[in-house]
């Protein structure tokens, strides 16, 4: 039998002693090779002071104008093998026929499926093989079409690009493939609150203008248009005085200037297209509260829109700095008071939408539904003492410093030069806006910001779209203002009072 010796009290334990004693060893060795990092001092414990941002200069393009109309920028950019370019129609979804909302984006969203000299598959063959990629969509103000390749496929880019804008064929299967895929993602939006709220409140703030209706469309559209209504609006509108090229990359300012030359030269007009009508916003003299009852809905959507302005209006900037403090990054009144202080929700935002004639200013966010009064009256509440009281010197400043420090961000692609300095020409400002800009921002006053939001500003005119349960907030939204309410399944975003017909 194995005896197990205990050692007895008041004796020495010889091992455990030395076993120590080697360990302390050890860690006095250790130390000595690895000494610990001093105390933090009291500077450590502050974040290391930011330097102001480097200044940014947008590179100045080579302009030139074609015998045809067409006006060409050219920006030389050596850095990278890699050239791009990006052709804007000055006509976009503001230009849709009126019983036809969607068609401008169908028909960019099809020059890349097939020309009269290339099928869908050779075109996407040949931008691949060039390690290439192609991008092309209409917008409200512009259709765009974006190809970019190695920059020693230059002469395929500027031939496959002149071809997908001029001559697109429009072949019936690649339009009845387009009008399938529209139909079937307005059904899946139509049950997206968030899509749905949005839509709604551009077409209330918008209505009696070109820009009041879808811009994607809808699906009544969808089924009625045909490849010859493509090509009428593409006959109309895709004209060499109606564009601007922008040709980005490692290429000379010369060698892009003949080949666009070579492969857009022959473009033609047709015959003028009439002007759009430059009608007016016709904005409520009272709140206006519409809600989309979404019946299976456990939160609700919720949009405020105030009267905004055109890009080009000399109140962009000072409105750029408002909107940071209201619910921009920088600033964002909104989710202070709604998220930090009383937890109502996970995010709020503000977006100043400008277009071309006409813009809005929109408030944004999502709640549970019995949250939904207590949200919508602090959203109120945040742009009336907005408007009422100035903006603190640290708003100002947390503002002027997002914009100016985040605006060489948009610069750091090709595809990122071209479309500003497109957006530039499409909007009337001057090639030199952006360099300027910083300049204008610093300058401004929390006066000049004020004296914009009174004008702009007014919670008392607002639009207001809520998408959610009506059954939880319909009754106490009352006593804001009169309220309309649309039955989700009776919605019609294509009616001008947005209900289908039939409804009551």
């Amino acid at each position: 039998m194995i005896s197990r010796v205990k050692y007895r009290e008041g004796k020495p334990r010889l091992f455990p002693l030395a076993a120590a004693a080697a360990v302390g060893l050890l860690l006095a060795f250790a130390l000595a090779l690895y000494p610990l990092p001093p105390p933090a001092r009291p500077w450590r414990q502050t974040p290391p002071t930011v330097p102001s941002p480097k200044p940014f200069a947008m590179p100045a393009p080579a302009v030139r104008t074609l015998a045809n109309g067409l006006t060409i920028l050219v920006f030389e950019r050596r850095g990278l093998p890699v050239l791009t370019l990006r052709l804007v129609v000055k006509t976009g979804a503001e230009a849709d026929p009126p019983d036809l909302p969607g068609t401008a984006q169908i028909v960019a969203g099809l020059l890349n499926e097939g020309t009269s000299h290339r099928t869908a598959f050779q075109i996407a063959q040949a931008v691949d093989g060039a390690g290439g990629s192609v991008d092309n969509s209409a917008d409200w103000d512009e259709s765009h079409l974006a190809l970019s390749v190695l920059a020693d496929h230059a002469d395929m880019a500027f031939d496959l690009a002149a071809d997908m804008v001029m001559h697109p064929a429009f072949a019936p299967a690649e339009v009845e493939r387009a009008r399938r895929q529209m139909t079937s993602s307005l059904e899946l939006l139509k049950d997206d609150p968030g899509y749905v709220a949005d839509t709604v409140t551009a077409e209330l703030e918008f209505r009696g203008t070109p820009y009041g209706h879808p811009p994607d469309g809808t699906a009544a559209s969808a089924g009625r248009v045909t490849p010859s209504d493509l090509h009428q609006f593409h006959n109309r509108y895709y004209r060499p005085s109606n564009a601007v090229l922008a040709v980005v990359g490692d290429i000379s300012t010369e060698e892009a200037f003949r080949r666009a030359e070579g492969y857009f030269g022959n473009w033609r007009d047709p015959t003028s297209a009439e002007p759009l009508p430059l009608t007016a916003t016709s904005h409520a003299p009272a709140r206006e509260i519409l809600v989309v009852d979404k019946s299976d809905a456990v939160q609700t959507e919720i949009r405020v829109a105030t009267a905004g302005i055109a890009r080009a209006s000399s109140d962009y900037d000072a409105l750029m700095i408002a909107n940071q403090v209201l619910g921009g990054p920088a600033a964002n009144r909104l989710f202070k008071a709604l998220r930090t202080e009383r937890g109502l929700t996970y995010g709020a935002s503000s977006d100043l939408v400008c277009y071309r004639r006409f813009g809005a200013w929109e408030s944004k966010t999502s709640t549970r539904t019995r949250e939904t009064m207590k949200t919508l009256e602090t959203i109120l509440d945040v742009m009336g003492r907005l408007r009422q009281q100035p903006i603190t010197g640290t708003e100002l400043e947390y503002a002027k410093n997002y914009l100016i420090g985040h605006l060489a961000l948009e610069f750091e692609s090709s595809d990122g030069i071209a479309a500003q300095a497109l957006d530039l020409v499409l909007d009337g400002l001057p090639l030199d806006y952006w360099n300027r800009f910083p300049e204008r921002i610093r300058g401004l006053t929390a006066e000049q910001v004020s004296g914009a939001l009174e004008r702009y500003l007014d919670p008392g005119r607002a639009t207001i779209v809520l998408v959610g349960d009506a059954r939880g907030f319909s009754k106490d939204l009352k006593k804001l203002g009169t309220v309309g309410v649309i039955p989700l399944p009776e919605l019609d975003l294509g009616s001008p009072n947005l209900k289908a017909s039939g409804s009551p």
